[in-house]
């Protein structure tokens, strides 16, 4: 599975590494949309996680323009918990809103039920993921 993050902030980059590298997907992590969209065209990911509010554009004008050129799947996460906000998102183009922090659990379900509906729509072979446990 590959997964693309578009996040501009480090530490929150850092942990959703953290989260996501022991369920042995390939993630491309970049801090801006530019570089994120030309990865949605050139790597077809398989999901893209981003953060609502980035330092370049907001989530709402980088789910706009990936839409115009992808169906994958999108992951918005936030620390906004406001029914309007999420209503908007979803209304924008996302697939999916989570409010930061999110467990690693709730966000791996997440990742593998939307990639299981993009299966499913496009009728290719299934790609999950599965939390490795110590």
């Amino acid at each position: 599975m590959k997964i693309l993050i578009i996040n501009d902030d480090p530490a929150t980059t850092d942990l959703l590494l953290l989260m996501l590298t022991p369920t042995q997907a390939s993630i491309q992590c970049v801090d801006n949309s530019f570089d994120g969209l030309v990865l949605v065209k050139r790597t077809n990911p398989d999901i893209v996680l981003i953060d609502l509010m980035t330092l370049d554009q907001d989530g709402w004008k980088i789910t706009s323009q990936i839409r115009e050129v992808s169906t994958v799947p999108i992951l918005i996460l936030s620390v906004f918990d406001n029914p309007s906000i999420v209503a908007q998102t979803l209304d924008m183009g996302a697939d999916d809103y989570l409010i930061k922090p999110v467990p690693r659990e709730t966000l791996i379900a997440h990742i593998n039920n939307l990639t299981r509906r993009k299966k499913n729509k496009d009728q290719t072979t299934q790609k999950t993921i599965t939390p490795q446990i110590a």
